[in-house]
């Protein structure tokens, strides 16, 4: 099919660039919502991240020659770096937000090849006569009317029967935009955070054949724009363990810019539930344990209480000595608190968890950065049953320990100030912890 065709097919609008950029201002550097608007980064909505125009102007502002993000989401600081002409590493241990990164910094894929692919799979999807079974898994049922799923069904058997024969980019650019118009084509309401509300019904649902020409239509726009600004995606994109870093290099990185799992009790595995059900790597909520949750930092009681976590061993552990005077007594009054409540949520193993877990990181840092490294951290304070947990205090502290010169912290926002009935006087935030040396 020619290019022409391929174009009307999907409404491909190369002007619409200008108007979609002007719109973003006063960027929040703690917030993803901004990014929304972005070339690229809009391809796929994944609420935890900042503001890849403040990333921008971060890279601007210290000119790095290596950016690394350990906990790289989907993608924000390598896109960004990408169109800066930066080198970078990202490095994801969530299997599936992993993908969604590796699909967005194939962007250098040529769009008339990504065009014709679509369009293909698109002729056959509409061939196949596939229908809901009784076997799907439960969460489908309640998300999707029949046809609708139906649709899906078919989408998705059309990518699996096609996929061998197209290049890994292809594959995965795919992949992406057809995990995209899962929620756009489900009745059923999305949380904040983007836990799934089968129970919320949403006013409008789009049709998945329709939202598929639209995602790729967007895609192809975004691909066109990007290469007439960069020639390469400098980028290296690793799922492994921010906890070691084994395949980053030692000394390599002069700026870090993350934003860590805050420890405010938010499942990251059960993020993209949704998709992982519909592509069928997980069956079930207990599935997310062995395929997600595992590999992630400790950032919420169900992964605590899944681990079995005992309060009495993970205080002892040296990464935690310089914090651990100010960390038991938390602890443990987490633990009384707990006792009283109904779903009884392990808040004081977690928070010494999340706490190891965030020492182990700063060592691993620690070896891959240079000596005159600076690294900023998103972070956000906590308060598990009320009670103040000083993350950006605890976190600096255990960066003086792995090695690193100094630290400061630069509040962006307050949060839950029209909370009434915490125990603590101190309002919550959200803002850089900066590390430096």
């Amino acid at each position: 099919m020619n290019k022409f065709v391929q174009l009307e097919l999907f409404k491909l609008d190369p002007d619409s660039h200008a108007a979609t950029q002007s719109k973003v201002i006063d960027p929040r550097s703690g917030t993803f919502t901004d990014n929304m608007k972005l070339p690229i980064h809009r391809w796929f909505r994944y609420s935890a991240g900042f503001s890849a125009a403040w990333v921008e102007q971060m890279i601007t502002e210290f000119k790095p020659q290596m950016i690394l993000d350990p906990f790289a989401g989907s993608g924000t600081v390598s896109i960004a770096a990408d169109q800066l002409g930066v080198k970078s590493f990202g490095v994801e241990a969530h299997p599936f937000v992993y993908k969604l990164a590796k699909a967005k910094l194939a962007w250098t894929v040529n769009p008339s090849h990504f065009l014709q692919a679509a369009t293909e799979l698109k002729k056959l999807a509409l061939t196949l006569k596939l229908k809901p079974s009784n076997d799907l898994p439960d969460l489908l049922k309640k998300c999707y009317q029949d046809d609708n799923l139906a649709d899906l069904l078919n989408i998705k058997q059309a990518y699996f029967d096609l996929a061998p024969s197209y290049t890994e980019n292809l594959q995965i650019l795919l992949f992406l935009a057809i995990s995209a118009i899962l929620r756009p084509s489900s009745h059923v309401g999305t949380a904040q955070w983007q836990y799934i509300l089968p129970n919320k019904r949403k006013a409008k649902t789009c049709n998945p054949f329709d939202a598929l020409d639209k995602q790729i239509a967007l895609m192809a726009e975004d691909m066109n724009y990007l290469q007439s600004i960069a020639k390469s995606s400098q980028a290296v994109f690793l799922q492994e363990d921010a906890r070691t870093l084994k395949n980053i290099p030692h000394h390599s990185i002069d700026l870090v810019i993350t934003s860590p799992p805050y420890a405010n009790n938010y499942d990251y595995a059960d993020a993209t539930r949704l998709e992982m059900t519909f592509w069928g790597e997980v069956k079930s909520w207990g599935d997310l344990h062995h395929v997600v949750r595992q590999f992630l930092i400790r950032s919420s009681s169900q992964h605590a209480a899944k681990d079995r976590l005992l309060l009495e061993s993970l205080v002892q552990e040296s990464i935690l000595e310089p914090i651990r005077g100010e960390l038991i007594p938390i602890c443990q009054e987490l633990a009384i608190i707990r006792e009283t409540k109904a779903g009884k949520k392990a808040y004081h193993t977690m928070i010494a968890a999340y706490f190891n877990d965030l020492g182990l990181v700063f060592h691993a840092l620690r070896q891959v950065t240079k000596s005159d490294s600076n690294l900023c951290f998103v972070v956000g304070d906590s308060a598990p049953y009320g009670l103040y947990v000083p993350v950006q205090k605890w976190l600096g502290k255990l960066a003086l320990a792995a090695g690193f010169k100094s630290w400061s912290f630069e509040p962006i926002r307050q949060r839950n100030t029209k909370w009434k009935n915490r125990k603590h006087n101190v309002p919550l935030q959200e803002g850089r912890l900066w590390i430096n040396g």
